[in-house]
C-alpha cells in the first residue's frame, strides 16, 4: 500500500531511501530553499522520481535564504573545505531546516491521505545537525501524530546507520550514484574538497562502489 510521502533532495541518502521504499511511496517533495546546491540536487530528484513513476513536487521556500543565516545558502560565507567536525561545519547548519520541512511534509501527507513521512537522516549527521538526531525525529513524529487526524508519523530508517551503510544498501539496489549530487558548493562538478564530497568519496570506497563522480580536482 502506498501510504508514504518522502522528502527527497537528490543526494545519495534520500535517493537510496527513495529506491529502498519505492513500493510504499505515493508522493515525493523537494524544497527549493535557496541553498547553493539546490539547482544541482533538484535535477537528480526529478530524474529518479520520473524513473520510478513517483509523483514529485517542488515547494519554494525562498524566505529561508532571505532571512536565515548559513554558509549553505546563496549569499552565505564560503563552504569549509575539510572533513566534518563541530567547529568548521556549524556554519552549514540552516536553523531548524528539518523542522520546517517536516512540518510542511506533514500537512501535505494529510492533504493527500497519507500516513507517513520518510526522511533519510543518518548517524553521520548527528553531531553537527541537531534536527537530524533521533531525539528530535521522535519528538517531531509525536507532535505530527498529535496534530493530525490521521496521526501521521515520521519514518527515518537510516537514523542509526552510517553513510557507507546507506551506500551498501544502494549497491544492493543497483542505484547509479553518478546521478546524485552531494557537494555543498553547488557547482557543475563536485569540488572534491568540502566535507560532503569527502564523505561521499569515503562511503563509496567502503561500500566497494566505483566512484564515477566528476570532481574538480580530478
Amino acid at each position: 500500500m502506498k501510504d508514504s510521502l518522502i522528502t527527497v533532495s537528490g543526494g545519495m541518502d534520500s535517493i537510496t531511501l527513495l529506491y529502498d521504499k519505492r513500493d510504499e511511496i505515493a508522493l515525493a517533495v523537494t524544497y527549493d530553499y535557496g541553498s547553493k546546491h539546490n539547482r544541482m540536487e533538484l535535477e537528480y530528484a526529478l530524474h529518479h522520481c520520473h524513473a520510478l513513476g513517483i509523483e514529485h513536487i517542488v515547494i519554494p521556500l525562498d524566505f529561508v535564504a532571505r532571512y536565515f543565516k548559513s554558509s549553505l545558502l546563496q549569499g552565505g560565507d564560503a563552504i569549509p573545505e575539510c572533513a566534518y567536525n563541530d567547529d568548521n561545519m556549524k556554519s552549514t547548519v540552516v536553523p531548524f531546516r528539518n523542522g520546517i520541512m517536516l512540518s510542511i511534509a506533514c500537512g501535505l501527507a494529510e492533504t493527500h491521505g497519507l500516513h507517513k513521512v520518510l526522511i533519510a537522516n543518518h548517524s553521520g549527521d548527528h553531531a553537527i545537525y541537531p534536527d537530524c538526531r533521533e531525539e528530535f525525529i521522535n519528538a517531531m513524529s509525536n507532535a505530527m501524530s498529535s496534530g493530525t487526524y490521521k496521526n501521521i508519523t515520521i519514518s527515518a530508517p537510516y537514523t542509526n546507520i552510517s553513510k557507507s551503510d546507506i551506500a551498501k544498501i544502494g549497491k544492493r539496489l543497483g542505484i547509479d550514484y553518478s546521478k546524485t549530487y552531494s557537494c555543498y558548493n553547488g557547482r557543475t562538478k563536485h569540488c572534491g574538497r568540502c566535507a560532503t564530497c569527502l564523505e561521499r568519496k569515503e562511503s563509496l570506497r567502503i561500500a566497494g562502489i566505483p566512484d564515477t563522480t566528476e570532481y574538480e580536482d580530478d
